[in-house]
């Protein structure tokens, strides 16, 4: 996630202050990536040492206002134009825990893919109520209609995992069948057990 391009975003419409920007990041994206003002004035103060804002004097409550300079727009255009880079992807961790849980000791992957196929459903329901709750009204205005796209990548998102979940089943059934044909089956037992060695007796004299 980008603090850094989505502050300049916001910077575009005008100077704000921290917690302003705060406020109204966390208003276009309902939340989903909560911020708080320390990451805010850090990210801030990194961009006005590349340039990209600058102090625009104080407001009427004495808030130190940060505007967006003609680097920044640079910046911020190229970052638009620019596709997300998937080369790279960010760590995934329910990806990195069904990789570490294929053949672990003494645990059940199915229980895994089945504990978070649970949850990964619920997570669905409770986006599209959420959805339900944005179109009833209509969205009226922009942070409205920006919460909503964020509001569906996320069903869109967890409809994904829930498919990719069953696929990874679907695989390790697939998996224990292989595994089960190609193990050699137990030699058949001896029909005649093997005749008992006898120590020679000695004669008599």
């Amino acid at each position: 996630m980008s603090i850094r391009h989505g502050l300049l975003a916001l910077l575009e419409h005008g100077p704000r202050y921290g917690s302003q920007l705060r406020t109204e990041f966390e208003s276009r994206t309902g939340a989903t990536w909560p911020l708080n003002v320390g990451q805010v004035y850090t990210t801030l103060n990194r961009l006005e040492r590349d340039g990209m804002v600058v102090q625009d004097g104080e407001d009427d409550a004495g808030h130190t206002l940060y505007a967006i300079t003609d680097t920044g727009r640079d910046e911020l255009r190229a970052w638009f134009g620019r596709p997300v880079d998937r080369t790279s992807p960010a760590r995934d961790e329910l990806a990195i825990k069904l990789a570490m849980a294929v053949g672990a000791p003494a645990v059940d992957i199915r229980d895994v893919i089945q504990s978070q196929r649970r949850h990964t459903v619920k997570a669905m329901q409770d986006y599209t109520r959420l959805k339900a709750q944005a179109l009833d009204p209509a969205p009226a205005d922009r942070d409205e209609i920006a919460w909503l796209l964020v509001l569906e990548q996320l069903i869109f998102q967890t409809e994904a995992e829930a498919r990719w979940l069953d696929h990874c089943e679907a695989r390790l059934i697939r998996l224990s069948a292989a595994t089960a044909e190609q193990r050699p089956e137990p030699a058949p037992p001896s029909a005649q057990a093997a005749a008992p060695v006898h120590g020679h007796r000695r004669r008599p004299g």
